[in-house]
């Protein structure tokens, strides 16, 4: 059996908590490393220039201070087109989740 890929992951949310309760899920994982939080969408895009992440988890906000999570990956599927964005969120609206696709993230899951 081939060993699991190591992926680097930056995490954007305006809700720190959130960020850190994220970041221990996903550290469970050897494999997995965070290389970066962010906690708007300026922040996300600098950092996901700066560091080029396998994964960029958004937990969706459309509200988030400075730029929404949309439009910020809009620009970071623009300038990374190798890291694939992941949204994650409460909301199941089909308008929200089209655009994300829409803006280049390879998924849209719900929290629930």
């Amino acid at each position: 059996m081939a060993s699991p890929r190591h992926a680097r992951i930056l995490v954007v949310d305006d809700f720190a908590p959130r960020r850190d309760q994220l970041r221990s899920l996903v550290t469970v994982r050897p494999e997995w490393t965070i290389v970066g939080k962010a906690w708007n969408g300026q922040e996300a895009i600098e950092k996901a220039i700066a560091v080029q992440p396998d994964i960029i988890l958004i937990l969706l906000d459309v509200g988030m201070p400075s730029l929404n999570q949309i439009e910020a990956a809009k620009i970071i599927h623009h300038r990374c087109p190798k890291s694939r964005i992941l949204f994650v969120t409460r909301d199941g609206d089909d308008e929200v989740r089209n655009a994300a696709i829409r803006v280049g993230a390879a998924g849209y899951v719900l929290k629930a």
